[in-house]
């Protein structure tokens, strides 16, 4: 097996699995019952899917071109640094706006 198949097959994993977790990640923001819950589609799982895919991107135009392709990583660094920190300023304003939440979701130390 030659080395260019071999990364398009890590390229191909991580492009399937990007979109897997991505697909995952918006299911669980359309189907979760309130804001905190929904909180987590996009911050942990569609976070790592829109990653894996910027990697496998990274991957193919370095393979193409032959010279490291650093714009991918980039993108992915301000990803994995501005998305949890949206994420707690919205949780955070979410609590100082006593949001609703559904009852199997009460009984943390800020309800008491």
């Amino acid at each position: 097996m030659s080395e260019s198949s071999w990364v398009d097959w890590v390229i191909a994993a991580l492009l399937l699995t990007g979109s897997l977790f991505a697909l995952i990640g918006s299911i669980g923001l359309v189907k979760l019952p309130d804001f905190f819950m929904r909180l987590h589609g996009p911050t942990k799982a569609t976070t790592l899917g829109v990653g894996a895919l910027v990697v496998g991107s990274m991957l193919y135009f370095s393979q193409k071109s032959g010279e490291p392709s650093l714009h991918e990583l980039l993108i992915t660094l301000f990803l994995f640094l501005t998305a949890p920190v949206s994420a707690h300023m919205l949780a955070k304003a979410a609590m100082h706006e006593k949001l609703r939440r559904e009852p199997r979701t009460r009984g943390e130390p800020w309800d008491q």
